[in-house]
């Protein structure tokens, strides 16, 4: 028998991780950086940058919601736990979506507001997902210890 999840279960388990995420506080938070990055480019002297603006809001977001749908790994419902400890267990496989996540979005920031060009646009949407990738798989390495006490014995 076959214990290899396809990407698409491995999707849907990343999918299931995120149901619980804290939604209206990474969008919150997500607004308020690029509303206060935006800001300080007006107020500071040198040009505001909103682009940047709207990649850092872009990022946070997708950080926050990420990190906090596997910060409590034991709470919500059953699929959701389980699918959390899969998170937990398997961190770069996880990290990968929110990542592809935040890069799609940053996409059509780069193309339209950046003027970049489809490919000049996609080089830097892949970095902001690079980034969000490699910050996300870290952090959660270092949250995969509160995982451990409901994983069954053996794993």
């Amino acid at each position: 028998m076959n214990d290899e999840l396809t990407r698409r279960d491995e999707m849907s388990l990343a999918g299931a991780a995120l149901r619980g995420a804290p939604w209206r506080t990474a969008a919150v938070t997500g607004v308020t950086a690029a509303a206060a990055s935006f800001g300080m480019g007006v107020i500071l002297p040198g040009p505001a940058d909103l682009t940047w603006a709207l990649s850092l809001g872009i990022s946070l977001f997708a950080l926050i919601a990420a990190i906090g749908s596997i910060g409590k790994p034991n709470s919500g419902d059953r699929v959701t736990r389980q699918a959390r400890l899969w998170a937990l267990r398997r961190p770069w496989r996880f990290s990968l979506y929110p990542a592809l996540g935040a890069a799609a979005l940053m996409y059509p920031v780069q193309l339209i507001v950046d003027d970049e060009g489809v490919f000049g646009a996609a080089f830097d949407a892949l970095w902001g997902g690079v980034v969000v990738y490699l910050i996300t798989a870290v952090v959660a390495l270092t949250l995969k210890g509160r995982g451990r006490p409901s994983l069954p014995q053996g794993h």
